[in-house]
């Protein structure tokens, strides 16, 4: 499992994109629980980059759809689900299981 980033690196309601092992991963930093998601909507691709982080979802800048952090459900449109990573962190190392 790779170290992506430093915990340091993510201040809190921040994000970090990442790219390991070919894949694009949007790291989210909620009160210090850092979460794993992919860097792109599932509904028409829009970069997440730009996502509002709040309440335990990330907003979609393009149409707001909410995906829940935790699993990547969204309950506006559920057939529409954000891939999820699980996420490590040893000192001050982010690791992303990518399986």
């Amino acid at each position: 499992m790779p170290v992506v980033a430093k915990l340091s690196e993510i201040p809190n309601l921040g994000k970090k994109q990442v790219t390991t092992e070919g894949q694009d991963i949007l790291l989210v930093n909620l009160k210090g629980t850092i979460y794993a998601v992919e860097s792109e909507c599932p509904h028409q691709g829009a970069p997440l980059a730009g996502a509002m982080v709040k309440d335990g979802y990330l907003a979609c800048p393009r149409h707001g759809y909410r995906f829940e952090l935790k699993d990547g459900s969204c309950k506006d449109q559920p057939e529409f689900v954000l891939r999820t990573w699980p996420v490590r962190i040893e000192g001050d190392d982010i690791i992303v299981d990518l399986v």
